[in-house]
């Protein structure tokens, strides 16, 4: 049932519904470039598990940006991403102003920004400068996590600056950060742990006060829309109750962005494909011990069950199934194009 008029459950169909075309002749360029602005020396798997997930949720391309003097560090774990060089003021520490016109200037679909980040004014000045960014038409959408957010608690009226599009994904305790640094009362919003009504009710509000998709984190994730809509996702697993996991999450929202859906769209479908990821860990491990890095390659086969379900548009293939036709012009094409002789002796 419904936790607050109006929240629609996720479920199997609705979420097969929000999954982005794969066109047989697509090509890399097709599924999207997300751009991901993660990780430092003391949080170098938030990055990793980050662009692993973007991979395995089907975007196209990923590039990781990170500080200049952790390139080579990064640049020897990543496999399929690439990297990108911010410049800095010191080591660890990016130059605002530069690093913000390098991002500018790549060529991206999404970005994903956050996950640990080393915690800073210059971190807090480039976020802020990204919101901001007064870019025609609208700037690619951004998912914001972890320090993002803590910038964001720490920054007055932060909505009201903000020109871009974009997914925050909070647990409990960033969304009582963020809350009060909007000047409201943490206390008087409830439980934000078990209370699913007050988790419903409280991120709607959020949302429509900060004009940005809200997903707060936990059992039964909740996502909220600027418009009022509401989603509650199924899931209670506490086996996905370990450090990383939400950096999975924040990689697979974003590369939905990437591939073209709406914010509030590939939120759901992102929160969804995580919970089933670590439903399927859960059912081979129990209910502790499942890591982040679990999840990744499990999101592509939870992927692959919502499609499932979609109307069979691909045509057979494999031997016997169906003939190519031979080029036109060829001799095998003229001789196919002829007429059958009927009652000739060989």
């Amino acid at each position: 049932m419904p936790v607050v008029e109006g929240a629609v459950l996720l479920g199997d169909a609705a979420a097969a519904d929000l999954l982005p075309k794969r066109p047989e002749r697509g090509h890399k360029g097709s599924f999207g470039k997300l751009l991901v602005l993660a990780g430092s020396l003391d949080y170098a798997g938030a990055a990793l598990l980050v662009c692993r997930a973007a991979g395995r949720s089907g975007v196209g391309l990923v590039t990781l940006a990170i500080p200049e003097s952790l390139q080579p560090l990064f640049a020897a774990k990543v496999l399929e991403a690439t990297t990108m060089a911010l410049p800095e003021d010191d080591v660890e520490e990016v130059e605002p102003e530069e690093a913000l016109a390098r991002i500018l200037d790549h060529d991206h679909d999404a970005l994903v920004v956050g996950p640990g980040l080393r915690p800073g004014l210059a971190t807090r000045e480039l976020i802020a400068a990204l919101l901001a960014v007064p870019e025609e038409p609208t700037p690619p959408p951004a998912v914001l996590d972890a320090e993002a957010l803590r910038s964001l608690a720490s920054t007055d009226r932060w909505w009201a600056a903000t020109r871009r599009h974009a997914v925050l994904t909070p647990h409990a305790g960033e969304f009582g950060r963020l809350r009060a640094g909007s000047g409201h009362d943490p206390e008087a919003d409830g439980d934000l742990v078990a209370d699913d009504a007050a988790r419903a009710r409280v991120t709607r509000a959020a949302a429509e006060e900060w004009g940005q998709v809200v997903v707060l984190k936990g059992a039964r994730t909740v996502i909220a829309a600027p418009d009022g809509s509401v989603a509650v996702a199924p899931f209670e697993n506490p086996a996905m109750a370990s450090g990383g996991t939400g950096d999975v999450l924040a990689g697979a929202i974003g590369a939905l962005l990437a591939q073209g859906l709406d914010p509030f769209a590939a939120a759901r479908l992102g929160v969804y494909l995580h919970g089933l990821a670590g439903e399927a860990v859960r059912e081979r491990i129990g209910d502790a011990g499942l890591l982040a890095s679990d999840l990744p390659d499990q999101i592509a086969f939870a992927r692959k069950r919502l499609a499932a379900l979609a109307p069979r548009s691909r045509k057979p293939v494999g031997f016997g199934m169906r003939e190519i036709p031979a080029p036109a012009g060829s001799p095998a094409a003229a001789e196919a194009s002829r007429p059958p002789t009927v009652g000739r002796r060989s």
